[in-house]
């Protein structure tokens, strides 16, 4: 049985909702801290809906706080604490995206997940199985889980722009050639990249326009 996922949300600027853009928060956050990104994005996305869910569990190293799965070597949780939560957020990711995208009548390829720390976790993990591709992955320093399984789990290969930190001692930077590594020896076609210069665990200026930039153009915008 999958979760409810408590959602806020940024209304289209111009009123008529042709894209949305689905933001995916990390560890010990929530939806509005990712959301207030819908400010400078929207004067350049004005058709785009920003909904920004927050995740489906408390956070045991933040209280007021959520998280998408454990995390053992800060929660102290097992390995397998961390498989089962990571698979039920998976459930309940694709809950909402099948019922947002119902509810604003809008297809995939009009969709964005933009993600951050363990959001970026769920996106690259939750986009490729998906029966159908969204328009476009935006990935700020994540990892790749599990990139072993990714040829044969891969049901679809969207679009993927990895983003990092070259100063982030939270995940090190080097999980981007790793992400980029791993999905082109999956078969992906479109892996974009870009390195956020003396910018540790968190989102730069540079970082977003290049974001931007890929969402225009993955959105046909």
């Amino acid at each position: 049985m999958t979760r409810v996922l408590n959602a806020e949300r940024r209304e289209a600027e111009s009123g008529e909702t042709r894209s949305v853009v689905v933001f995916l928060h990390g560890y010990g956050a929530n939806g509005a801290d990712l959301l207030g990104l819908a400010d400078p994005l929207s004067e350049h996305l004005p058709d785009t809906l920003f909904v920004a869910p927050d995740a489906p569990e408390a956070c045991a190293g933040a209280p007021f706080g959520f998280q998408w799965f454990p995390i053992p070597w800060i929660d102290n949780s097992s390995e397998e604490e961390a498989e089962r939560g990571l698979m039920q957020a998976a459930d309940d990711l694709n809950a909402f995206l099948d019922a947002l995208m119902v509810d604003e009548d809008v297809l995939p390829e009009q969709v964005v997940l933009f993600g951050f720390s363990q959001g970026t976790m769920m996106a690259l993990h939750v986009a490729p199985r998906r029966e159908d591709a969204v328009a476009g992955v935006v990935a700020f320093s994540g990892r790749l889980l599990s990139p072993e399984t990714l040829a044969d789990d891969a049901v679809v290969r969207p679009p993927v722009l990895l983003v990092h930190g070259d100063a982030d001692d939270v995940v090190p930077p080097q999980s981007l050639p790793q992400a980029a590594q791993a999905l082109q020896e999956a078969g992906w076609q479109d892996v974009f990249a870009h390195i956020m210069k003396g910018t540790g665990h968190g989102i730069a200026p540079d970082g977003l326009s290049v974001a931007l930039a890929f969402m225009r153009d993955k959105l046909g915008l």
